[in-house]
């Protein structure tokens, strides 16, 4: 009776142990999650026991802090500064995921809020620090690639230092005071028409040199020509051409004297 007694007791002090604390003492770590366990009493965070998947039992003194390892996005809108002072307005969009294994380290140092007190900072930081190397021109529309290179490079380096892999930065816009939008804008539409006009001076005078040259080429063969045509060689060019006329079946041929060296004619023909 006793015996049955104590084991009524002790079923009722774990029911009422679970009612009070089931929800710390059990845990459920989703696909796309991880956890690290920190020990209340010895005070230990289990930096490098990462806890995958799964249904998870914990004592209720100690607690189970669970991160999200799927890739995230934050976005940003920012006033910064070009290297004149200049005021630009920038639209930043990061996308990123702590690294697996090393959430531990995360968490111990940056904690579960690490998108406001790391990813969020270092990015704004970094975009400002690029930014005031450039002037607003070469923000805008010169360097832009440069610039954004410059960011990605930068902020996926500390965020990599302090366990986030930085999966892509992207730049949405740039935005200008009008007035000076419109006056770099002016100013690249006269560079291009510039270029444009470069374009067909040169394009121009390659066509002239060309013309010249051929010119040139013409005239060398017609001097040439003219030098080695002398009376004899023409006139027995002439007398070649009448000996293939007089072999035709179809001609007669009639020789008529044109003078000391005329060439002699082929008249009549077969009907």
């Amino acid at each position: 009776m006793k015996q049955k007694q104590t084991a009524v007791i002790f079923v009722s002090v774990v029911l009422v142990l679970l009612l009070l604390f089931g929800s710390r003492m059990f845990y459920v770590v989703k696909p796309g999650e991880r956890a690290v366990l920190f020990k209340t009493l010895s005070g230990e965070l289990k930096k490098d026991n990462i806890i995958s998947t799964g249904l998870i039992l914990v004592a209720p003194w100690n607690t189970l802090n669970k991160y999200d390892v799927k890739e995230q996005k934050a976005e940003e809108t920012m006033d910064v500064l070009d290297k004149n002072g200049l005021m630009l307005n920038v639209d930043i969009t990061v996308r990123f995921n702590p690294q697996y294994e090393r959430i531990g380290y995360l968490h111990e140092t940056f904690g579960i809020n690490y998108v406001n007190s790391l990813v969020v900072p270092e990015v704004r930081s970094t975009v400002r620090q690029v930014t005031g190397r450039y002037t607003a021109e070469e923000i805008y529309s010169t360097k832009r690639t440069e610039v954004e290179k410059a960011i990605i490079d930068e902020t996926g380096a500390i965020l990599s230092n302090n366990n986030i892999n930085m999966t892509a930065l992207l730049i949405r816009s740039i935005s200008l005071p009008d007035d000076i939008r419109r006056a770099i804008e002016s100013k690249l539409t006269r560079e291009q028409e510039a270029l444009a006009m470069r374009f067909i001076n040169e394009r121009e005078l390659l066509e002239a040199d060309r013309k010249l040259i051929e010119a040139e080429g013409i005239a060398n063969y017609n001097r040439t020509i003219s030098a080695s045509l002398t009376d004899r060689i023409l006139t027995q060019k002439g007398i070649d051409a009448t000996l293939k006329l007089a072999e035709s079946q179809n001609t007669k041929v009639v020789v008529v004297g044109a003078g000391e060296n005329g060439l002699p004619l082929i008249l009549g023909g077969n009907n």
